[in-house]
């Protein structure tokens, strides 16, 4: 009896080892290294944006507004970033279907169509979202792509 006891209490041992998954995470190192790429890339173009890094939950990792930047930028920045994660992909695909009369962005939750945030993505997983706020649509994209190419180089 004492060794079926041992032989099922061992079994019941071995179906709860699980290999779990690892998910890379954004740490402060990383966001610092982002922001430093995106501020050189705003002052490589002479703008003054404001710059928003979001976990992949859409939680706020890092918020900067420019000096001259207008204070609506705080806003559409954090609103960039959250719909890029979230959705993993640019904010632009949402502009782009909505210029196509694809209405239907509009009510998606948390979802923003208006270039300027992209997923932040390592190894094909996205790990948050960086967007930029400020500038022409194309200029903010850019600022965004900078900081993530300083995290991936």
């Amino acid at each position: 009896m004492f060794k079926q006891l041992v032989v099922i209490l061992a079994l019941a041992g071995m179906t709860f080892a699980v290999d779990l998954p690892t998910k890379k995470v954004l740490n402060l190192a990383a966001v610092k290294v982002m922001v430093a790429g995106a501020e050189a890339k705003a002052k490589e173009l002479n703008i003054q944006v404001t710059i928003c890094i979001v976990d992949d939950t859409g939680n706020l990792l890092f918020l900067e507004k420019a000096d001259t930047a207008s204070f609506n930028t705080l806003d559409f920045a954090q609103k960039k970033a959250r719909s890029a994660a979230l959705y993993r992909s640019p904010s632009k695909d949402g502009q782009d279907a909505l210029k196509k009369g694809n209405l239907d962005v509009l009510i998606y939750p948390g979802y923003f169509p208006n270039q300027g945030g992209l997923p932040i993505k390592v190894d094909g997983q996205t790990i948050g979202g960086i967007a930029a706020s400020g500038s022409k649509s194309e200029n903010d994209e850019a600022v965004a792509q900078a900081g993530i190419d300083a995290l991936l180089k």
